[in-house]
């Protein structure tokens, strides 16, 4: 559960109840990391969140998603040639990336990942009106300060999901969150990075 930093940089917002979004997501998505691909660097999804609130569960099951994504294209015959390799997810629903372990795991990924570009995805708070809206902008967000916990500042863009409103008694409303808003997010985000890895494919092909 995050606040975003500030920083001169648009954030984009997308309805997760629309059918063009996760098309529209990835788009944006690949052009924010393209360039970074060109440069050979190894891109990191950094999956924050806990699996026992249904409100801050979304990165787990965006994790869990992209990992079973990522195991099933391994399995596919000539993959070795199929699939962008350059990339690594970090936080699932069996091993979720929550306040507890967020440091440690920031500095295992800049111990083994040097240089690496990460994209930190996360569940937020915001206006009522913006309920089930995903955002996508560059620079860091700060994990957990939307419900008061002194995390540190992570990702060189993010992708969030706006799962609830923001108002008294933040840690209840992340237990009273209904699990279709999370699931409908997860599933556009996934698709989007989807179709944002098959994108980056063809970068690694040419």
């Amino acid at each position: 559960m995050n606040i975003f930093l500030k920083t001169k940089n648009r954030i984009s917002y997308y309805n997760s109840a629309e059918k063009t979004t996760a098309y529209e997501l990835g788009c944006t998505l690949t052009e924010l990391i393209k360039e970074q691909v060109i440069l050979n660097r190894t891109i990191i999804f950094l999956c924050i969140g806990s699996d026992r609130a249904t409100g801050d569960c979304l990165g787990p099951i965006i994790g869990y998603k992209l990992s079973i994504q990522a195991e099933f294209e391994h399995t596919l015959p000539g993959s070795e040639f199929n699939k962008f390799h350059n990339y690594y997810v970090y936080g699932t629903l069996e091993e979720p990336v929550h306040a507890k372990n967020l440091k440690d795991t920031v500095t295992m990924i800049t111990r083994n990942h040097e240089d690496a570009f990460v994209v930190a995805i996360d569940a937020s708070l915001g206006r009522s009106d913006h309920v089930g809206y995903i955002t996508l902008g560059e620079g860091p967000l700060k994990p957990g300060a939307g419900v008061d916990k002194d995390l540190p500042a992570v990702g060189d863009i993010f992708i969030t999901g706006i799962v609830n409103f923001s108002g008294m008694l933040d840690h209840m409303l992340l237990q009273t969150t209904r699990l279709n808003v999370v699931m409908m997010m997860a599933d556009q985000i996934c698709l989007a990075i989807n179709y944002c890895i098959c994108k980056l494919k063809t970068l690694t092909l040419t």
